[in-house]
């Protein structure tokens, strides 16, 4: 009997359309249009919070944020279980997690795999790759690009690309392919930063787009104005004072680490191939969330438009052919669908999620950022899409992808059908009373955002670095 393998493949902060075979002639992603034509592609996968710490906790556990209890950046949560990761591991599989996880309880925890590979993103004493590059590249302290005032500006990495990021992910991905041993099926986990800001690619790949990519999708004036509650004012363009020409060149760098995590995948798959294990393997290639990359004149995430909620989901399955499907799916899908592959009991009601490939379709997804007062909701079908802006007590409802134009009306039938449905969504949100979930207010003092947000496990170095005399500003 075949060996039942899973691969996992993720990315942060990669939107859906960026992938050539998903609808983007403009952006290079050989292998991953490869994958995509041998196996099912989602097409409306809508990720269960636009932002990564609850996306991932979301995605681990099966279960939406009302129910995980996280659904920000920080370390609230009601959920205490182990997640699917660790039900694997016992169910027989040899596990690696490779990258980035972004679990604030347990950083570099084992997070129920038999081996981890860690990458983080703000990286502390343990962390592997931060050690790697500190021992290879002692001068550069930023080690995943400069972030705060230059979080959204292009960058090009200091490091020969087989250092990047992308590329130590990949390798040790590899590595762990080639000393498989097939008493066990394998679960592999490679968990890439890129494209997250800052969009930082190697040399000469920031090279891959130099004519200006596709504009970003602006709605008419008097229709954008309908939007500036809704996204906010965290994340524009106006405050952050960046111009057309910046958000294209931002763009460009995006797409460009885009395509070098795509060079990635082509080298993971094509391992499982040299060790006959392709034909073998379930693969699974998604993001925790999107960019809006200048749509709606913002930049980043959490907000429920397309552009920052919509994510890839392709899902190559042994024995099936490619499929294209437009019924909703979610990151929550994950765990069940996975389990059941791998023969996992598991219990009715453990998960919000459905197993995908167990002949159910479900009608309707959930998003949620922040909660409460705090909180923005969203239920959408795949194409209605309904919203409540909690601090301005206002419902959303659009019919087009992209969103164009609010057009929402309580006497519309499929208002009120939404409505009832996220409002109970809502009432059952555990954590929908914390304070702690609401946003701290942004600095003004500093046009750009996230303020200062550099590499603090590295401050003493960089003091150390400078000649006396000279004083630098952490």
């Amino acid at each position: 009997m075949a060996m039942k393998h899973i691969l996992i493949l993720f990315t942060d902060q990669q939107r859906y359309d960026t992938v050539s075979a998903l609808g983007n002639p403009a952006i290079q992603t050989p292998n991953l249009d490869a994958l995509a034509r041998d196996s099912l592609v989602y097409n409306r996968c809508i990720t269960p919070s636009p932002v990564c710490v609850p996306a991932r906790l979301s995605l681990m556990a099966g279960q939406y944020p009302a129910r995980t209890g996280c659904n920000n950046n920080n370390a609230d949560r009601v959920y205490r279980g182990e997640g699917f990761y660790s039900r694997l591991t016992a169910a027989g599989y040899t596990s690696c997690c490779v990258g980035k996880m972004h679990n604030l309880w347990d950083p570099y925890g084992a997070m129920g795999f038999t081996q981890r590979r860690s990458q983080e993103e703000l990286a502390a004493p343990g962390d592997e790759y931060a050690a790697f590059i500190r021992k290879k590249y002692p001068w550069v302290f930023d080690i995943h690009g400069m972030r705060s005032e230059m979080y959204y500006i292009p960058q090009i990495s200091p490091y020969a690309p087989d250092d990047h990021p992308s590329a130590w992910v990949g390798d040790r991905s590899v590595e762990f392919i080639e000393n498989y041993s097939s008493d066990k099926p394998m679960f592999l986990f490679s968990s890439f930063i890129h494209p997250h800001p800052p969009y930082c690619p190697p040399t000469p790949w920031q090279k891959l787009y130099r004519e200006d990519p596709p504009a970003p999708f602006v709605p008419e004036e008097e229709a954008l104005s309908g939007f500036s509650g809704l996204i906010g004012s965290r994340c524009s363009l106006e405050r952050l004072q960046m111009s057309r020409q910046d958000i294209l060149r931002s763009k460009n760098f995006y797409y460009a680490c885009v395509s070098y995590v795509d060079y990635q995948v082509g080298r993971i798959i094509q391992a499982l191939k040299d060790k006959g294990m392709y034909e073998d393997t379930l693969i699974l290639f998604t993001s925790d969330h999107g960019d809006m990359m200048g749509d709606y004149n913002a930049i980043g995430k959490r907000t429920m438009v397309d552009s920052s909620c919509h994510v890839p989901f392709i899902l190559h399955v042994p024995g099936r052919a490619h499929e294209e499907i437009s019924s909703p799916c979610s990151l929550i899908d994950v765990a069940p669908t996975l389990l059941h592959y791998a023969g996992v009991k598991t219990e009715a009601g453990e998960f919000d999620g459905i197993d995908l490939l167990g002949g159910q379709e479900r009608e309707y997804v959930f998003s949620q950022h922040g909660c409460g007062n705090a909180g923005t909701y969203m239920v959408t079908d795949g194409k209605n899409k309904l919203i409540y802006h909690a601090a301005g007590d206002r419902y959303y409802f659009f019919d087009t992808c992209p969103e164009e134009r609010d057009r929402y009306d309580p006497e519309n039938p499929m208002c009120r059908k939404l409505q009832s449905l996220l409002d109970s969504y809502r009432l059952s949100d555990r954590n929908r009373s914390a304070s702690s979930t609401t946003y701290e207010p942004v600095s003004r003092t500093h046009p750009h955002y996230p303020g200062r947000m550099d590499q603090g496990l590295f401050h003493n170095a960089e003091k150390a670095a400078l000649p006396e005399g000279y004083q630098i500003d952490l």
